[in-house]
């Protein structure tokens, strides 16, 4: 008899040599924290988006943070942010000193709508951000024009789109600067991890002086992330995640492996360790997988393409790319009329992604950080209606073919 498989969410950018790799460098503490990879992984970051410089952190949103000091952001200002998004996003702005102020998206591709930004902006207006959601490219031209006419710096929100391009040229290095993640989540692994990306080398200079005040993460932090990637390796591979999954969900809250965000977060409280530094034992890691980049894009790009045809005659609406456009695909985003019946329904072939279940994923409540119900329509229509499929490196054609299956008794949202 044929292993049921099943298909995670995470886990599927590293491959065994990685694997391997993390295992042994966590075997020579000495070279964990600090060292030459990182500013290795730097260089082939930022010619991979296109931008002169990258500057890593220990998280996305760390870079976001910093990003905006560097520009000036700060109490009394204002920073434009799409919705739906993480908390972590907005937290980023409000620990700044500055306001979210909420932009709707389109339902057609869950990016920001560009028609309604003008009238958000004001003489306090700092900043605006721009999602790139699920890798799908937003819709920049209208953006770039608004933030040039404006004088409004445009910050790229790239943590679901490393490799994505908007008319042959890579997201990230489009707008002023760009923000990236490297969380368990996303295109690539490094547990944890992000970086900002920009070609103004002013900028890049204030960003890059906001990294020395970062502190380092402690060894055995690194160590346990690189654990935590070799972990998340074995116990998703698919024909044993039918097993492995009821008991990672046993433990709950006591999984003793790191978690990328923190309690502190979930409520928009500041923790203590917020700010910090990447470890060059993740940038090595984060080096062989940026290698590896073309293929892992490829791979995604063949599996939407076949969900987005087999899911067609069934009802459900592809989302919308402009045809100069290649999204990286970090998930593949489905809106269906009843969420909780198209989960049960894909349980057995799949971990259903729920991005985004609010327009403040992971939020303690949706109106955390000054958000009022209501003000953004399509991005709560959003927040109940979707799930999302998995197009990492492990999903094969049979496993589309069954997640299709499984669909085929789920309604289209209408």
């Amino acid at each position: 008899m044929t292993a049921v498989r099943r298909i995670a969410q995470l886990g599927g950018t590293t491959n065994a040599s990685e694997v391997r790799l993390a295992l042994a460098l966590t075997a020579r503490p000495r070279g964990l924290v600090e060292g030459p990879a990182i500013e290795h992984y730097e260089g082939a970051l930022a010619r991979a988006v296109g931008a002169d410089a990258a500057i890593t952190f220990g998280a996305g949103r760390v870079a976001l943070f910093g990003m905006l000091r560097a520009l000036g952001v700060g109490a009394g200002d204002e920073v434009i942010v799409p919705v739906p998004t993480h908390v972590v996003v907005t937290n980023a702005v409000r620990y700044t000193g500055a306001t979210p102020v909420y932009a709707d998206c389109r339902l057609q591709d869950f990016n920001i709508d560009p028609d309604g930004v003008a009238a958000l902006i004001t003489p306090r207006t700092r900043a605006m951000l721009v999602q790139h959601t699920f890798g799908i490219p937003a819709d920049m031209e209208p953006l770039l024009e608004l933030s040039r006419a404006r004088d409004v710096p445009l910050i790229e929100d790239c943590v679901h789109a490393l490799g994505a391009t908007w008319r042959g040229r890579p997201v990230g290095g489009i707008g002023d600067a760009g923000f990236f993640s490297t969380e368990e989540t996303k295109i690539i692994s490094t547990t944890m991890g992000g970086a900002a990306a920009t070609s103004d080398a002013a900028l890049a200079e204030r960003v890059r002086a906001f990294q020395r005040e970062c502190p380092p993460p402690s060894r055995s932090l690194v160590a346990r992330r690189l654990a935590k990637l070799a972990v998340y390796h074995v116990l998703t591979e698919p024909r044993l995640h039918v097993a492995t999954r009821p008991v990672y969900e046993l433990f709950g809250g006591r999984n003793p492996l790191p978690v990328p965000t923190s309690a502190e977060e979930l409520v928009g409280e500041r923790p203590a360790r917020y700010e910090e530094r990447f470890s060059a034992g993740q940038a090595a890691v984060g080096l062989s997988q940026l290698a590896r980049l073309p293929e892992n894009l490829a791979h995604r790009r063949r599996v939407a393409a076949a969900y987005r045809a087999q899911l067609a005659p069934l009802g459900f609406t592809a989302p919308v790319v402009a045809n100069d456009d290649e999204p990286a695909w970090v998930r593949y985003p489905v809106r269906v009329a009843d969420r909780a019946a198209a989960v049960r329904a894909l349980r057995r072939h799949t971990v259903p992604g729920t991005w985004f279940t609010s327009v403040q994923e992971e939020a303690v409540r949706p109106t955390l950080n000054g958000y009022v119900a209501g003000s953004c329509p399509r991005a709560e229509a959003a927040a109940r209606e979707l799930v999302n499929l998995p197009t990492h490196p492990r999903v094969g054609p049979e496993d589309v073919a069954a997640i299709v299956d499984a669909m085929a008794a789920v309604e289209p949202a209408g």
